[in-house]
């Protein structure tokens, strides 16, 4: 079995009406994120910066810690793996690339799932924002302490 190998992330900001997520559509008309395939020799973080600077014009930070899989049989039977990272970046702006990506959008959590058209990108998405969250609130207080 042929397999292929795709890299991105879920890319969020803080804004002052609180996170918003970028989904792009792609110009075959769903939406999604952004990512692509692997060049030889790129690692999964590299190919997934890449992507998302080629896709959006956004240089992002990425986070490894937060890494979530999917993976589906394409129609022709090549087995694809499409490794997603979390990301964040300072600045909104964003350029679409004109050969891949028809719109991107900065959306709520609640908005941006609505939005996407998978399920397992909705998942994804779902995960992140746990992964984001739970990166937000203080450290738990060891047992039998609370704080003053």
């Amino acid at each position: 079995m042929i397999r292929e190998k795709s890299c991105g992330a879920v890319v969020s900001r803080m804004t002052d009406q609180g996170r918003r997520f970028m989904i792009v559509r792609q110009k075959k008309g769903h939406w999604g994120l952004p990512k692509g395939h692997m060049e030889k020799g790129e690692t999964e973080a590299e190919t997934a910066l890449r992507e998302i600077r080629e896709e959006t014009g956004v240089i992002a930070d990425l986070d490894t810690s937060f890494r979530y899989v999917i993976s589906y049989t394409l129609p022709d039977g090549v087995r694809k793996d499409v490794v997603f990272f979390a990301a964040g970046c300072a600045d909104s702006r964003t350029h679409a690339q004109p050969e891949e990506i028809a719109e991107i959008l900065w959306l709520s959590y609640e908005d941006a799932i609505k939005r996407v058209t998978y399920e397992n990108t909705r998942k994804v998405i779902e995960e992140a924002n746990r992964y984001f969250t739970s990166k937000q609130r203080p450290p738990e207080s060891p047992a039998g302490t609370r704080p003053l």
